[in-house]
């Protein structure tokens, strides 16, 4: 990984940030979303077959679909399901606790706040290069929570038509009301419009890949999106109190989510930089995904060296990470000066890969800089 001693916090942070995609699919995007919007599920099983190579006949999964689904995962992975599930409910519970509804009386006027649910949302599902069960968990709990009548699920199929086993059990133990054998802008693009097998949804919320994301930005005029989300980002804080082998491991957990991730250490400690990098070399063709990882932190990852504490923080606050891991002496203190990211961990034992699954905590969080998102599946009502 690229060391890199920062003297100019502004500037660097410019300067390192990944460069945003050029979106140069857009016309492809375009000609399916109003192909979809056209000629509905025939232009689907269209692009299915185009793209995974599946010949769909029914896009709604069925519950013998789902029960063959059960039959194919562990009990302890239906386990696991259960408990990422479980701990997500008390986080998810806790922040609806505080959205009470309010009316006030102004020289006789009231005016009342009230929360009140989506009628329905559609949670996209990536499939592909790896299964995400966990991205069902973190979609659809908390809009189940929010009190939305109507939940959808979308996740692209395999060339034999089928979609990951595990992913149908958690978006059934989680409470979905529908699971579509469906992906890419064809999937927003139903998701969006409505097709005759597919009820158009008030919200569409999930990570994708490009097409995807391309496709939310498209019909985000006429349908509601949670963001527009890109690879994931990991920064770490540290200084010389930190295991190196711990700020090493976390890097290469992160960066092997694909070939673009921005993953990188900030840190006051030269020694703690050099000794990081020593590590991640000498493991990284152990790795399974090494050709991920290799790639992203060779692409993306940098070990910034800053003058003292105060750099370090401005520096985490101007790159606006999706996680942000403080492994310091006092990340409490740290902690409080951060104004800027997705979800913060603490300590030298709350890496962001057990985030992403069973703290807690929701994974699906803001990226590119963007700002912390909270409430989701709810609107004000005056």
């Amino acid at each position: 990984m690229k060391i890199i001693k920062v003297t100019n916090v502004e500037k660097f942070a410019s300067q390192i940030l990944p460069k945003q995609p050029s979106y140069k699919n857009k016309s492809i995007v375009e000609s399916i979303l109003n192909d979809v919007k056209n000629n509905g599920d025939l232009a689907i099983r269209k692009y299915e077959k185009k793209f995974s190579g599946a010949n769909i006949t029914s896009l709604l999964l069925s519950q013998n679909d789902i029960k063959n689904a059960f039959s194919k995962v562990s009990k302890n992975e239906i386990n696991a399901i259960k408990l990422s599930k479980l701990r997500l409910e008390k986080t998810e519970y806790a922040v609806k606790s505080i959205l009470k509804n309010k009316t006030i009386d102004t020289d006789g006027i009231k005016i009342s706040k009230k929360f009140v649910p989506i009628q329905s949302v559609g949670c996209y599902i990536p499939g592909g290069l790896a299964r995400y069960p966990s991205s069902v968990i973190m979609s659809v709990i908390p809009a189940k929570i929010a009190g939305v009548k109507r939940i959808a699920v979308v996740s692209p199929p395999n060339s034999d038509g089928k979609i990951d086993p595990l992913t149908i059990v958690a978006a059934n133990l989680c409470g979905a009301n529908e699971i579509y054998r469906i992906g890419g802008a064809q999937a927003i693009a139903a998701l969006s419009f409505g097709t005759s097998s597919i009820p158009k949804v008030d919200k569409i919320v999930g990570p994708g890949g490009t097409f995807v994301s391309i496709a939310k930005s498209m019909i985000s005029d006429r349908t509601s999106i949670d963001m527009l989300a890109g690879p994931t980002e990991l920064g770490i804080i540290a200084d010389e109190t930190a295991n190196p082998n711990y700020v090493a491991l976390d890097l290469i957990s992160q960066s092997e989510h694909s070939n673009d991730t921005f993953c990188y250490l900030i840190t006051n400690s030269e020694k703690l930089a050099k000794s990081v990098d020593k590590i991640i070399h000498d493991l990284i063709d152990k790795i399974k995904r090494n050709n991920f990882v290799k790639t992203s932190l060779k692409k993306n990852g940098f070990l910034a060296i800053c003058k003292n504490y105060s750099d370090m923080i401005k520096l985490a606050n101007e790159l606006a990470p999706e996680h942000l891991q403080i492994m310091t002496k006092n990340p409490n203190s740290f902690a409080s000066k951060i104004t800027s990211s997705g979800l913060v961990l603490l300590g030298n034992n709350t890496p962001s890969s057990a985030s992403d699954y069973l703290l807690g905590s929701n994974h699906i969080l803001p990226t590119n800089g963007f700002g912390k998102y909270v409430v989701l599946f709810l609107f004000w009502t005056l």
